[in-house]
This record gives structure tokens, C-alpha cells and sequence, in this order.
């Protein structure tokens, strides 16, 4: 009888596409984590960075929350209306969905601003006073 080696990650992506399968839910091929929206966060001195991908959202349909050092996206997809005709395919998701991100730092909530261009959107968090870096210059005796 030949041993079989356990391998913890290729179980954890199973248990991860199992649990997609059993909730329908769908997530990227190569991990098998259902996480929607996609986004990227940065940050430099001043700011810290959102960006997330939105297709087909109305902005009405959005919601930006910010508390302390989280970022929650919320909204809903409308699926489109079809006069007549029958499905053939369809992939795209629709529906609520509701993002909550853990963000590097305390933010100033009254100064963050956001724009909505060609689906994505991006949200400016000014870090509060506190996390920013500062300079200390050194001096010479």
C-alpha cells in the first residue's frame, strides 16, 4: 500500500470550494476565496488608497462607510431587463453584497472623498495625525 502525503492547503482550497458549491457561491479558480469586490489598497505620507471594481454599479446603488481603521463597501447589482428572449449564459453575478477591509491605520473620517470612473471606484483616506510619519531631524554636537 503506497503512503499518501497529507497536504493542509490542497484541503483547505477543497474545503473552500466545497463550502462556494454548498453556499453558490463562486471565487477565483486558482484559490478557491469567493471575495467581490476585487480591490486594491496603497498608501503613501498622507493618504491611504481604495480602488474597487464595480461594473455595472449605479452610484445609488453604493455605499462607503468608514469607522476607525475599517472600510466597508456596500450595493447591490440589478440584474438587466430582458424583454422577451431566453438565457443562453449567464455569469455575471447580481444582487447585495457588503465588503468590510481592515485598513493599516487610523483614518480621519471627515476627510475622506470618493470619485466613480469607467466602474471603479476609488476612496481617498486621509491617515489621522497620529499614524502619520514624521521627520525628526537629527542634530550635530
Amino acid at each position: 500500500m503506497l503512503a499518501t502525503r497529507w497536504e493542509p492547503w490542497s484541503e483547505l482550497n477543497r474545503l473552500s470550494r466545497e463550502m462556494d458549491r454548498l453556499f453558490g457561491r463562486s471565487g477565483s479558480v486558482a484559490t478557491g476565496v469567493s471575495t467581490f469586490p476585487a480591490m486594491n489598497v496603497w498608501g503613501d505620507n498622507d493618504n491611504l488608497y481604495a480602488e474597487a471594481e464595480l461594473p455595472g454599479f449605479s452610484l445609488d446603488d453604493l455605499e462607503i462607510y468608514v469607522i476607525a481603521n475599517q472600510l466597508t463597501l456596500k450595493g447591490e447589482r440589478r440584474p438587466p431587463e430582458h424583454d422577451g428572449g431566453t438565457w443562453h449564459r449567464q455569469e455575471r453575478g447580481y444582487g447585495k453584497f457588503s465588503r468590510t477591509i481592515e485598513l493599516p491605520g487610523d483614518i480621519d473620517a471627515e476627510r475622506v472623498s470618493a470619485e466613480f470612473k469607467n466602474g471603479v471606484l476609488r476612496v481617498t483616506l486621509p491617515k489621522s495625525e497620529a499614524v502619520k510619519p514624521r521627520r525628526i531631524d537629527v542634530k550635530a554636537n
